[in-house]
């Protein structure tokens, strides 16, 4: 049985990385705009990331016989004056999102509670990587501006993510 509170945070998780897929599918929408394709593919895999680490906590919740509760999901922004301000954004995002699986990797351990504390820390290493990989396109960026070859180079480097 999930301590009550671990239960709380790990629901309010469940419904952040559904949020975090409604973000990315916000920012995807407006690369599209824009016709900016691999931005956007770039985009909907991370989108589709996001559901894929909902449904690992969906699936936790459910096999410690937790009480799983979906919250409404709040309305994402949907207009940016950049690339480097909509990766700038994704990066605040994951920082928050970062914050709140150190939360709850603390209250595991402090509550002793293993199973959750081991089941977390491919959350853990996973933001690692989220951020490192946003950082990086930010850093290029911003060496690129706004030049429009870079930028084309930057589009076809990203459609070609897979997952």
């Amino acid at each position: 049985m999930l301590n009550k509170d671990i239960e709380k945070k790990l629901n309010d998780q469940l419904n952040c990385e559904f949020y975090s897929s409604y973000l990315y599918m916000s920012m995807a929408i407006h690369f599209d705009h824009y016709n900016f394709k691999g931005f956007s593919n770039w985009m909907k895999q991370q989108a589709q990331e996001e559901l894929t680490h909902a449904d690992k906590i969906y699936s936790y919740l459910n096999a410690q016989g937790a009480k799983i509760e979906l919250l409404e999901i709040g309305k994402p922004k949907n207009h940016w004056e950049s690339a480097l301000e909509v990766f700038k954004d994704a990066l605040n995002h994951e920082k928050h999102v970062t914050k709140n699986i150190h939360e709850l990797t603390n209250m595991a351990i402090d509550t002793k509670d293993h199973p959750t504390n081991i089941f977390l820390q491919e959350f853990v290493t996973e933001q690692v990587e989220e951020e490192s990989s946003l950082e990086e396109i930010i850093q290029k960026l911003k060496l690129i501006k706004d030049n429009i070859n870079g930028l084309y180079c930057m589009d076809r480097a990203l459609g070609a993510r897979t997952h």
